[in-house]
């Protein structure tokens, strides 16, 4: 498997700046030109204008920063590690007690869950201006067999012309009008446990359909399982392994081509 220095590759041309659509993610888009990733910073820092960052605490939890301040948190436990921080809105799944919580802390303005209630699917789409949260539902394996309909939401995050997708507990390989409902995806967050969620095969055609710039490894329980994982994206895909918690991307940054950026886990302080 080829690994690539960790190192800024040289910036092409700048894609134009976007305005605020409906979602911008979901219309057509050509291709976007760019290097690497940019700048490497706490969570804590402040960001320069059109640029995100993302924060990797533990398991499938996120953190999604802007620049004028807000945070997101997905799949969120309840436990960020020792920060004195409250997000914006956060978003949960119910596969496992590892993907959300009972309890949020109430001081939470938006707690999005990606389960059904009452046999309807979850249906999100909250724009806080800065950053717009929108959810696709996908069905979940029963416990016991069968299915357990729109058990998982994939949720985007769109912010600073950036599309980011968390993919949740992805039980199956998106249909064509799941993918239609996704749209263009910059950044993906993917289970690469192997089995518990998709298995590597079937994820990484996901992500061969998806062709994200970076992709970020998420709920892998040790070195094998991820390393199956990157040796099946190696070639079509570069792998970088970061050996950081955070990483701030921006439109005009991202890698020129497809990249598996791992990220090491670590709860805020």
């Amino acid at each position: 498997m080829i690994r690539i220095v960790f190192a800024l590759l040289i910036l092409a041309l700048p894609a134009a700046a976007q305005e605020r659509i409906p979602s911008h993610c979901l219309a057509l888009a050509g291709e976007i030109p760019g290097a690497s990733y940019v700048h490497l910073a706490a969570w804590s820092d402040p960001l320069p204008a059109g640029e995100v960052r993302i924060s990797y605490i533990d398991h499938a939890s996120f953190l999604i920063q802007t620049e004028d301040g807000l945070a997101a948190v997905t799949d969120f436990t309840g436990n960020l590690g020792g920060a004195d921080l409250v997000p914006d809105v956060v978003t949960m799944n119910n596969a496992h007690i590892t993907h959300f919580t009972h309890a949020p802390d109430p001081r939470i303005a938006h707690v999005l869950e990606g389960w059904s209630a009452g046999g309807a699917a979850a249906e999100h789409r909250l724009d806080l201006g800065g950053m717009l949260v929108r959810n696709v539902p996908t069905d979940l394996r029963g416990r016991g067999g069968g299915v357990v309909e729109n058990g998982n939401s994939i949720f985007v995050f769109e912010a600073a012309g950036l599309c980011i997708g968390h993919l949740g507990h992805l039980h199956h390989e998106p249909d064509p009008a799941q993918y239609a409902a996704i749209g263009r995806l910059d950044v993906v967050m993917a289970a690469v446990d192997g089995g518990i969620t998709l298995d590597t095969a079937s994820m990484i055609r996901v992500m061969q359909r998806f062709k994200a710039r970076v992709v970020l490894p998420m709920h892998w329980f040790g070195r094998s399982t991820l390393g199956r994982f990157l040796d099946g994206m190696s070639g079509e895909f570069d792998v970088v392994e970061t050996g950081m918690r955070e990483i701030t991307l921006s439109l005009d940054k991202l890698p020129a081509r497809p990249t598996v950026m791992v990220l090491e886990p670590g709860r805020l302080d």
